[in-house]
């Protein structure tokens, strides 16, 4: 589908990133939906034929897109506004959007595909043959988009100043794409150029918009009146090592995939251990089968191994008893998750093992400020804390461009995260030591917080 959008933007006139690009996106897709064929899918040879096999996965790479997406877009982030007036209508927009519970979502998918955006989009409005609106709008929509359709126009110094977004979408027994390209024009601002393609697997063909049920009131190019971009793009802060130039970003555990490999295979190999831990039962020809030629056993089960014909083993059938290395896989699994963490900017002890419930369990959300897993947080804070900044910006702008709304588009605006789950130990502990020294903390108390709690 990728190759394919690329093609129609070349038939536009625009050109975009390297394909390279969203064929890694495609790659981080698959680690994040926890099946790359390549990986997962082998086959075993039991001794008389390979059997297909499939590797169990932990699910780490959606864990850790779930875990940062959690600390940095949570119910605790609000976006201030200067002017009631403005606070409310800013507020309005998102709560008829669903912009908070949509937003997480989005964050997680950005950590995963390496970015996301969010377009501002009209609804309910007239557009006269010049393109330009007629009276004022009905509705403000935000819309969400993947970096998997993400298709940068024009940028300079990592800045995207032009860019397409492709949606897909159904209509009765029909798929389409939407391809919108946001491009300036002569006059500094920004015009909107709609384009919808029906779908017939890699194949686009371009359908007039009034043909599309949706699109009957949506006209080809509509010029915004706005010197602002009506989208604001998003992505892990982490540098594009696969292609420095690239405006674009990468996957939040695009340089981890080894140690995903790593825990999957100690993951899948624990999980083997019981079930190939049991009793093998190895089985010479004359007993695989009955007289009248029926399987004593399934061939495809793992558990029978079929031996040689000149094996010269008195039974016909033997038993094999298998010693399960319990403890091997667990320090070996431990290492592992504390290197994945670690490669996707978490503390390494971010994910723990409960040796008595077996189970993996997330550390505790309160991180300290000494910490690089705190320093990264900070760092991912200041592009999404941006994008948060720059939408509120346009939201004012589109409120008096076409709502009429009179609100200053000068208001100051601040975004507050959620610092609930930071901590500096360090401070605390000193604090509480003064405390106790003055006699305002009883050594009970102290001795409860920091020595029974941390025993």
């Amino acid at each position: 589908m990728t190759s394919s959008i690329i093609e129609k933007l070349k038939e536009l006139g625009y050109s975009t990133v390297p394909e390279e690009h969203y064929r890694a996106v495609e790659l981080w897709k698959k680690w994040y939906a926890g099946h790359v064929s390549s990986f997962h899918d082998y086959k075993v040879f039991n001794g008389l034929r390979h059997v297909p096999c499939h590797k169990v996965t932990a699910g780490l790479a959606k864990q850790a897109c779930e875990d940062w997406a959690d600390r940095l877009m949570n119910e605790k982030v609000a976006v201030h506004i200067d002017g009631e007036k403005e606070q409310a209508f800013f507020d309005r927009v998102c709560r008829e959007n669903r912009f908070r519970s949509m937003m997480n979502r989005y964050q997680e998918l950005s950590f995963a595909l390496g970015g996301g955006a969010v377009v501002a989009r009209l609804g309910d409005i007239a557009v006269d043959w010049r393109g330009r609106i007629a009276g004022t709008a009905g509705r403000l929509f935000l819309d969400f988009v993947a970096a998997d359709g993400i298709f940068p126009l024009s940028w300079q110094g990592g800045v995207i100043r032009e860019c397409a977004f492709m949606t897909e979408f159904v209509r009765g027994d029909a798929a389409y794409c939407y391809l919108q390209l946001h491009v300036l024009e002569p006059g500094g601002k920004y015009a909107i150029e709609n384009h919808v393609y029906r779908r017939d697997g890699e194949c686009l063909t371009e359908a007039e918009l009034g043909t599309v049920p949706g699109f009957e009131g949506i006209a080809g190019r509509f010029h915004t009146g706005s010197e602002l971009p009506l989208f604001v793009l998003f992505k892990p802060n982490i540098a594009n090592n696969l292609d420095p130039e690239n405006p674009l970003g990468i996957s939040v555990y695009a340089n981890a995939i080894d140690q995903l490999m790593a825990c999957n295979n100690i993951f899948d190999s624990f999980n083997s251990e019981f079930a190939l831990g049991r009793k093998r039962i190895m089985v010479k020809p004359e007993g695989i089968r009955s007289a009248d030629g029926e399987p004593y056993f399934d061939p495809n089960d793992l558990v029978f191994y079929l031996l040689p014909e000149d094996a010269q083993n008195e039974s016909t059938v033997q038993e094999m008893e298998a010693t399960l290395r319990i403890e091997e896989h667990l320090t070996g699994l431990e290492t592992a998750l504390g290197m994945l963490a670690v490669k996707c900017g978490f503390s390494p002890g971010h994910w723990e093992l409960d040796r008595r419930q077996r189970t993996l369990r997330t550390a505790t959300e309160v991180i300290s400020t000494n910490s690089a897993e705190f320093r990264t947080l900070r760092k991912h804070e200041i592009v999404l804390e941006e994008a948060l900044m720059g939408l509120a910006q346009i939201v004012l702008k589109l409120g008096n461009l076409w709502f009429g709304m009179k609100l200053k588009e000068d208001a100051g605006i601040s975004v507050d995260f959620d610092d609930s789950i930071i901590e500096d130990k360090g401070s605390d502990f000193e604090r509480d030591c003064r405390m106790l020294e003055l006699g305002v903390l009883e050594r009970e108390e102290f001795r409860a917080k920091w020595i029974l709690n941390n025993a």
